[in-house]
């Protein structure tokens, strides 16, 4: 692996548990562990899963109207929630693409924590502090804090075996004292895996202890260390898009999907004025899903055609779907082909059948209470 590699402060525990590694946003993060991705994606849908999602960016927007500022230029409405909740949010560019996906913690009128995904961080930054009002500050914290994410039906058991709160409502998140960490745990209901779930931002300095404390507590249930491998296949069965496959500057929330993340109604974000006019005139194209009929596994960049040959798009995302037992994919298809229409993917020189359907794949349970 290269050296260059960031690398998270649990990057030994990993080793310690046999992962094998891959390069992700600049990072060197577990890909799987000896368990395999099958195993490890079964865990969460149906016990409990922990990730090390470290490599996802923090940021923290401060000082007198830091949340009024985000609101100006992130696209969703931070009207729409209160403090002490999240929201998925978009940085927009000037033509309406997506800089990136991100959550917002709305701590309050002065503090919000923003957490976009590790190869996008810095640009993000640099973004709001290109703009940035007299008395507000944006500054990158990547590297000082962790983040682990406890998905799974089993979640909220594991948190109250270690002392931290449970029950509260999705997307939103409750600050806990730990050890001797002055930021103690930011426990939020969120995640990426469409089970439900929490992630907890903690200093660096007390994201071992956190890590060890979780996985003892977890082994009445069965707690499965999780790698990127089962990220992927759990947040593709739901649909959820990643950056720089699914949706990127060449994408737009509107054929992305992601219309219900932008404040419509408000009257300035960055790239406002260029999305409307996509909403107004209609999208070209559309995220959508796609079953495979038969056995075939899409993946990204395989070719798809409506007919022998007339190509339609590309794969951006695909894998064999652990729960469904078939291949599942996401695309960009254009809006003049018929929603449930069969259509046909290049694997590796066959041509096989794919239906096209509207994501998720599998009934969430996230948003349970």
């Amino acid at each position: 692996m290269d050296g260059s590699l960031k690398q998270s402060p649990l990057h030994g525990r990993h080793e310690a548990l046999g992962a094998k590694f891959s390069e992700f946003g600049g990072w060197s993060m577990p890909l799987e562990y000896p368990t395999g991705v099958v195993k490890e994606h079964t865990a969460v849908r149906e016990s409990v899963g922990i990730f090390d999602v470290s490599h996802l960016g923090k940021a923290m927007v401060s000082g007198p109207g830091a949340a009024e500022f985000v609101n100006a230029t992130l696209s969703n409405d931070l009207a729409k929630i209160e403090p002490g909740k999240a929201q998925y949010t978009l940085c927009l560019d000037d033509t309406g693409g997506i800089v990136d996906d991100l959550i917002a913690y709305w701590h309050d009128d002065e503090h919000v924590l923003l957490v976009p995904n590790a190869a996008n961080t810095a640009e993000v930054v640099r973004r709001l502090q290109a703009v940035t009002p007299a008395g507000v500050k944006v500054v990158d914290h990547h590297d000082d804090y962790a983040v682990l994410a406890v998905q799974g039906t089993r979640s909220d058991e594991v948190l109250d075996k270690v002392g931290l709160p449970t029950g509260h409502g999705y997307m939103s998140f409750v600050e806990a004292p730990w050890g001797d960490s002055d930021l103690g745990v930011v426990v939020c209901r969120t995640g990426y895996t469409g089970e439900r779930g929490y992630e907890l931002v903690v200093a660096n300095s007390a994201a071992g202890e956190v890590w060890d404390a979780l996985m003892a507590a977890g082994e009445e249930w069965g707690i499965t260390a999780c790698g990127l491998g089962a990220r992927d296949t759990l947040r593709t069965e739901m649909g959820y898009p990643l950056h720089g496959q699914d949706i990127s500057l060449d994408t737009n929330p509107v054929e992305a999907g992601l219309s219900w993340a932008v404040g419509w109604k408000k009257d300035a974000f960055f790239g406002r004025d260029a999305v409307t006019r996509v909403k107004e005139e209609g999208p070209k194209r559309r995220l959508r899903g796609l079953v495979a009929v038969g056995r075939g596994i899409p993946r990204p960049g395989m070719g798809i055609t409506l007919t022998q040959d007339i190509p339609l798009a590309d794969i951006t995302s695909g894998t064999f779907s652990p729960t469904l037992r078939k291949g599942i994919g996401l695309a960009l298809i254009p809006v003049m082909v018929n929603e449930d229409a069969e259509v046909g993917v290049d694997v590796r020189g066959r041509r096989e059948i794919f239906q096209l359907v509207k994501p998720p794949f599998v009934d969430p349970s996230v948003k349970e209470s």
